[in-house]
């Protein structure tokens, strides 16, 4: 019987288990703000709801997505934003 490797089975379990799964970043996403102060969305338009974990995309893609240039977050782990509302603000 051949033996797998450790590294490539470690691998294999990582992925399987999406932990670690990277997302290439939609064109303008690099320039999505996050904001944490209620007060610094006041001059904003609300234009939906992000959720990393129904898209199973970086929530900066899905608010380019909604046509937002902003994010204010409402959950976060580890720096990892969750969950958020997606804004367009004025430039």
């Amino acid at each position: 019987m051949k033996h797998i490797p450790q590294s490539l089975f470690g691998i294999a379990i990582c992925a399987l288990a999406n932990g670690c799964v990277t997302f290439a970043p939609a064109p303008g996403a690099d320039r999505v703000q996050l904001i944490r102060n209620p007060a610094d969305v006041a001059r904003c338009a609300a234009v939906g709801n992000v959720d990393w974990q129904r898209g199973h995309a970086d929530v900066r893609n899905l608010t380019v997505g909604l046509g937002g240039n902003a994010i204010f977050v409402t959950s976060e782990q580890n720096g990892f934003v969750l969950t958020g509302v997606a804004y367009r603000c004025p430039q």
